[in-house]
């Protein structure tokens, strides 16, 4: 009786000792992490604005050839399409002539530039026009895309294509704040009058929306032509974190 109760005694010692030790581990474990992220804090070039730097650690989703000298502005890092999600709107553009109509820094029209015939990029500010053209030569495609300065809304009436992008802006990082992102938070019209404009030129039509979108009112875009448009809404994800929504009006969509 007396050995059971001495090896009770042990075993109870060593089963503490056994949790002290997952603690102490558990404890070193997270000292690590947090050390890791103290250490890319410091990797972070100077001139980087504290407000764009957890984008630019995500750098290389956002432009693969970032390192070779892609350029943007503050705005450009949070708005740019991450590039996996660029190249999956080119694959379901097919190959005509894709009109990105607010192109900003040029990440989607590089991607439709590698899969279409032809690209024309819209964007009324001159200087991200000048940064989406020194990217797209990076990417060796400025001989695919005409660059155009000007305001889409004055434009479209003049406009022909097969297929038509539309990622305009979301008003800033402040879009997630939301619980749901409503079509007229978009900028610098609502997304219904954005549509009706669109739609004008083609029903082909791709929008790149935010994450926390209210999809009933994309959907209800797809009545504001007669016949409705077929409409295709996907989920997109880099690296496993849901970054946008993307719909697909028109013949491009289940296609």
């Amino acid at each position: 009786m007396e050995q059971r109760v001495e090896k009770e005694g042990k075993n109870r010692n060593a089963t503490e000792k056994g949790l002290k030790k997952r603690r102490r581990k558990r404890k070193i474990r997270r000292r690590i992490v947090d050390t890791h992220k103290v250490h890319l804090c410091s990797d972070v070039p100077e001139g980087v604005s504290p407000c764009i730097t957890k984008y630019w650690y995500q750098r290389y989703n956002l432009f693969s050839r970032y390192d070779e000298g892609i350029e943007m502005d503050e705005e450009g890092w949070f708005s740019v399409t991450p590039e996996d999600i660029a190249i999956r709107h080119a694959e379901k553009s097919g190959n005509g002539l894709v009109i990105d109509c607010f192109s900003g820094v040029g990440g989607n029209a590089i991607q439709f530039a590698h899969l279409c015939c032809h690209v024309i990029a819209i964007d009324i500010n001159a200087r991200k026009v000048g940064y989406s053209l020194n990217n797209a030569r990076i990417y060796g495609v400025e001989d695919y895309i005409d660059f155009i300065i000007g305001d889409f809304f004055l434009l479209a009436p003049l406009l022909k294509a097969d297929v038509l992008f539309l990622s305009p802006p979301w008003g800033g990082p402040s879009y997630i704040a939301a619980e749901k992102f409503s079509l007229q938070m978009l900028k610098p019209k609502d997304g219904y009058s954005l549509f009706q404009v669109a739609q004008k030129t083609t029903p082909n039509i791709i929008m790149f929306l935010p994450r926390n979108v209210d999809v009933n009112q994309v959907e209800e875009l797809s009545w504001l032509s007669s016949p409705p448009l077929e409409v295709e809404i996907e989920e997109n994800y880099v690296k496993g974190k849901l970054k946008g929504i993307t719909a697909y009006f028109g013949d491009i969509a289940y296609g």
